[in-house]
């Protein structure tokens, strides 16, 4: 699905740096490259509108293209807010990585332990899946968003029932149902990406630490960090929280709205709000040692390989890996949900980025060059 003719894409493109600019942190990439590249997102790819946040060593450098908002014509706002979707994944994990860290849960015990006769189903055992299985989308587990209609692609939690979107998703239900479908596979025996494996994480931070999983993410990971335009929302929330572009979904051949959501449907797997400049300070942050002790962030770096054909990117605990052309490292996540679509990754050495567009794209092509923009962004030419 590409939007259709009668939106007018602003190709001009707004940039603003933060620090001074004295810095220059996006200097050494070519700038004019990176503009040119996120203008074609609007003008080839047909999408409403884009951002792009560079991150090196704390100076950010932000560059935006087309509408936050098709109606009024109106940008990007420069630090805006937007739905993070799969994203919200890598903070389910480094919060459970947290726990296992105070010896409150061991990553290879089995879920049976946490969630006694909950997973349970036609060739699932709770007895034999464990939390790494969980984090590593190795349990074999089935996919819970079949039950809305719409089998995802990984990081995706589409779904246009209108029901889904404005009502309070029971996720221990939704669950339930889920694991009435049979295994996809055993336990390890291969990687294929399932919401209902974060859902149940989601579930068991909430069980051992007798609060919500909100509550979690944000006094372990948004407070210490600083994450100001960062939040796991309420389960009644149904708007955006500050300044944002509207997120639209192509329903039916048209152009529609679907910013004001419930992500309840989403919750452990992808419901959180955050900005470009945020996500990478998070993801740096992760890297570097702040928020795991080396053990923990050893394990969540370890991964198995997705099974993609010429692709070296591998899975490891709620995160992505990605060997960059320039030959650097690069780990991040990346989610779709409706109307919003995040890109990005980090390098060990300080530098991380994310792309935003307002719409997740209907065909693979436009989210292939959103990860080619990625790459570029995150090799600096000298």
């Amino acid at each position: 699905m590409v939007a259709t003719g009668t939106l007018v894409a602003l190709i001009a493109t707004s940039c603003s740096s933060t620090g001074a600019d004295r810095a220059e942190p996006a200097a050494a990439t070519g700038r004019a490259k990176i503009t040119e590249a996120l203008n074609d997102l609007i003008s080839i790819d047909h999408l409403p509108g884009a951002q792009i946040v560079i991150t090196d060593h704390g100076q950010a450098w932000t560059a935006t293209a087309g509408v936050g908002n098709v109606e009024q014509g109106a940008p990007f706002p420069d630090n805006a807010r937007v739905r993070i979707a799969s994203n919200t994944k890598t903070f389910v994990a480094t919060v459970m990585l947290q726990l296992v860290a105070e010896d409150k849960v061991e990553l290879d015990a089995p879920v049976e332990r946490y969630l006694p006769d909950v997973v349970h189903g036609p060739g699932i055992d709770g007895n034999r899946i464990t939390i790494r299985n969980l984090l590593q989308h190795t349990s074999g587990i089935p996919e819970y968003a079949a039950e809305f209609g719409v089998p995802p692609k990984p990081g995706q939690l589409e779904t246009h029932d209108e029901q889904v979107r404005w009502g309070i998703t029971d996720m221990t239900e939704v669950v339930r149902n889920a694991l009435t479908a049979p295994a996809d596979f055993a336990p390890g025996a291969q990687w294929a990406y399932s919401n209902t494996n974060y859902a149940l994480a989601g579930i068991i931070i909430e069980k051992v630490t007798a609060s919500s999983l909100g509550a979690e993410i944000t006094h372990r990971i948004i407070e210490p960090l600083g994450l100001s335009d960062t939040y796991y929302p309420n389960p009644d929330e149904t708007a955006i929280r500050g300044p944002h572009p509207l997120g639209y979904s192509e329903i039916d051949g048209k152009l529609i709205d679907y910013t004001d959501q419930n992500v309840t449907s989403a919750g452990a797997a992808g419901a959180m709000v955050s900005t470009g400049a945020d996500l990478n300070r998070f993801f740096t942050a992760l890297l570097d040692g702040t928020l795991l002790p080396p053990a923990q962030l050893a394990a969540m770096k370890t991964t198995v390989p997705l099974g993609v054909p010429d692709s070296d990117a591998a899975y490891g605990l709620g995160l992505l890996y990605h060997r960059l052309p320039c030959g650097k490292d690069s780990w991040g996540h990346g989610g779709d949900i409706d109307g919003f679509e995040t890109r990005g990754g980090a390098t060990t050495d300080g530098r991380s980025v994310t792309v935003i567009t307002n719409q997740v794209p209907g065909t693979p092509e436009p989210t292939q060059h959103i990860n080619q923009l990625v790459d570029t962004a995150l090799c600096p030419t000298t």
